[in-house]
């Protein structure tokens, strides 16, 4: 029957040819006969040669060996930038990232975590967690190198199925907040600083009204000494609150760096005029030692201007014993612009350097207050340079004087 179905279209052929001949009146015998001949003959020499036997080979059942969990783990967790440690069911770290390395130093694979960190608050945390399986976290500070303060959380690593006893991973990370508890200090130092200052001249306001009101009521030459006074004390709060809006403002716009040219060979110059009468009252003169030519960089005019007067005035008060200030400018082709004012003051000692950006630092409380200072003013000079993307670099000798360098 393969064969014949094989051969069929051969077969009917060979029957629609005998129909033929019949309908022409040959010996249907004969016709018969020649028909039987050609079905054979085709059936014969359509015997299909034996086709090669292809022997199937079982396929072996595929078994999903589960997958290496930590990889998967340790791979999510390199792209972090946080310290990441990974830890096993009995608190040996079994991974850490690059930040965790260069944060805490190297630790050893296999090794128990309690021997890289020995916070009794932290390992009492990742026992309480891979005992209950929750997530904890605490606060933790490190002294050295650096004081930095983490938000340290360990929590156990959940999988969608199923996962055997001896695969519990844990996840300690830490989450430096150390910027932000700096940022707290410095708002609440900031908020006792502006009270103590404004304090101390609203009582001596308060007192001399009163007297003013009581046993000087009818004595005019007290009166007249005690407005003075009043109006010297009123004028400071005056300084004390346009520093603190000034400071205000910059903070609120520190992020946009301006795009104006200015130049500053005729800013420095307006500078040192404008200050000529402060710089005759203590005996100092100002000298300007500027290139030939412009020297342009971007900037805000009036807050320039705003820096230089500040530092001139500084040097000035605090430098009047050098009877000198020179202000070099600085725009050689190809190096930043830098303006550098000198004094050959008493200078300042170094440990006190560092922090003279700070509000309402000063060196001497009593010598700041006696030159009429709000201790704000390096601050806004600060904010203001920030906001140019220009550095400040300080320098400074006891006995020597002290410069301050303004860097483009």
């Amino acid at each position: 029957m393969a064969r014949i179905r094989q051969e069929r279209p051969v077969l009917l052929v060979a029957l629609l040819i005998a129909l033929i001949v019949l309908a022409a009146g040959a010996n249907k015998w004969v016709v018969l006969g020649l028909l039987l001949l050609m079905i054979i003959t085709a059936l014969w020499h359509a015997v299909p040669a034996a086709l090669p036997k292809v022997q199937l080979e079982p396929v072996p059942e595929t078994i999903e060996a589960p997958g290496n969990r930590l990889a998967e783990v340790a791979a999510t967790l390199a792209a972090l930038d946080i310290p990441v440690m990974v830890l096993s069911g009995d608190a040996s770290v079994l991974y850490q990232n690059r930040a965790a390395e260069k944060a805490f130093g190297e630790a050893a694979i296999g090794a128990h975590i309690s021997a890289r960190l020995r916070s009794p608050g932290i390992l009492d945390m990742v026992s309480e967690t891979i005992a209950t399986n929750a997530p904890n976290q605490i606060e933790h500070s490190e002294r050295l190198p650096s004081e930095r303060v983490y938000i340290v959380r360990s929590a156990p690593v959940e999988f969608d199925e199923q996962q055997p006893a001896d695969e519990r991973f844990f996840v300690l990370s830490f989450r430096d907040i150390s910027e932000v508890r700096r940022i707290d200090r410095m708002r609440s130092d900031f908020v006792a600083n502006a009270s103590h200052e404004l304090r101390t001249p609203l009582a001596s306001l308060r007192g001399f009204i009163e007297t003013i009101q009581g046993p000087a009521k009818n004595d005019g030459k007290a009166q007249e000494r005690f407005l003075g006074i009043m109006l010297d004390q009123a004028t400071r709060m005056s300084r004390l609150v346009d520093d603190l809006l000034s400071l205000s403002r910059l903070e609120l716009k520190s992020h946009i760096a301006p795009d104006q040219k200015v130049d500053l060979v005729p800013l420095l110059g307006h500078v040192r005029d404008s200050l000529a009468p402060l710089a005759n009252d203590v005996g100092v003169e100002i000298v300007l030692h500027l290139p030939l030519g412009k020297a342009e960089v971007l900037g805000d005019r009036d807050e320039l201007v705003q820096v230089f007067e500040n530092l001139m005035e500084n040097a000035c008060k605090y430098g009047q014993e050098g009877k000198t200030v020179d202000v070099f400018l600085k725009n050689a082709p190809g190096e930043p612009v830098e303006v550098t004012v000198v004094d050959k003051g008493p200078g300042i000692p170094a440990e006190h350097v560092p922090r003279l950006t700070e509000r309402f630092y000063r060196v001497s409380i009593e010598d700041s207050r006696s030159k009429k200072g709000t201790g704000l003013g390096l601050a806004i000079v600060k904010h203001i340079l920030t906001r140019h993307r220009a550095r400040l670099i300080v320098k400074s000798e006891v006995g020597k004087g002290t410069s301050f360098t303004v860097r483009f």
